[in-house]
C-alpha cells in the first residue's frame, strides 16, 4: 500500500491550497483517511480526518478554514485549506486506516509528507 500526497507549496497569508492524497495497492476498504501536520521541533498533530461514511473531525485551529473530503472510489482524500496563516506552515502527512483483505487487521499507512509554507 502506498499513499502519494501532493499539492503543497508556498502561498501568501490569506491564500488557499488544496492537498490531495491517493492510496494505491492491495486495499480492501479504507475506514478513515486524514491529515496530520508537523512543524519543526513540535509533535505531529491531527488536522482533519474523515470516515468512509462521511463523518469528519477537525482540529480547533483549522475549523471554518479547512475542509476535508474523500472520493472513496478513487481512494483519495483532499484537504482544501483557505485563509491560510503563517502558523499553518508545516509538513502535512496524509494517512489511511484500512484493511488489505477481508478479515485482515486494520493498519495505518502514511504518505511521504508535503510541505506547506505560508508567508506573512
Amino acid at each position: 500500500v502506498q499513499l502519494q500526497a501532493s499539492g503543497g507549496g508556498l502561498v501568501q497569508a490569506g491564500g488557499s491550497l488544496r492537498l490531495s492524497c491517493a492510496a494505491s495497492g492491495s486495499i480492501f476498504s479504507i475506514y478513515v483517511m486524514g491529515w496530520y501536520r508537523q512543524a519543526p521541533g513540535k509533535q505531529r498533530e491531527l488536522v482533519a480526518a474523515m470516515t468512509r461514511g462521511g463523518n469528519t473531525n477537525y482540529a480547533d485551529s483549522v475549523k471554518g478554514r479547512f475542509t476535508i473530503s474523500r472520493d472513496n472510489a478513487k481512494n483519495t482524500v483532499y484537504l482544501q485549506m483557505n485563509s491560510l496563516k503563517a502558523e499553518d506552515t508545516c509538513v502535512y502527512y496524509c494517512y489511511a486506516d484500512l484493511i488489505k483483505a477481508t478479515g485482515s487487521p486494520r493498519s495505518i499507512y502514511w504518505g511521504q509528507g508535503t510541505e506547506v509554507t505560508v508567508s506573512s
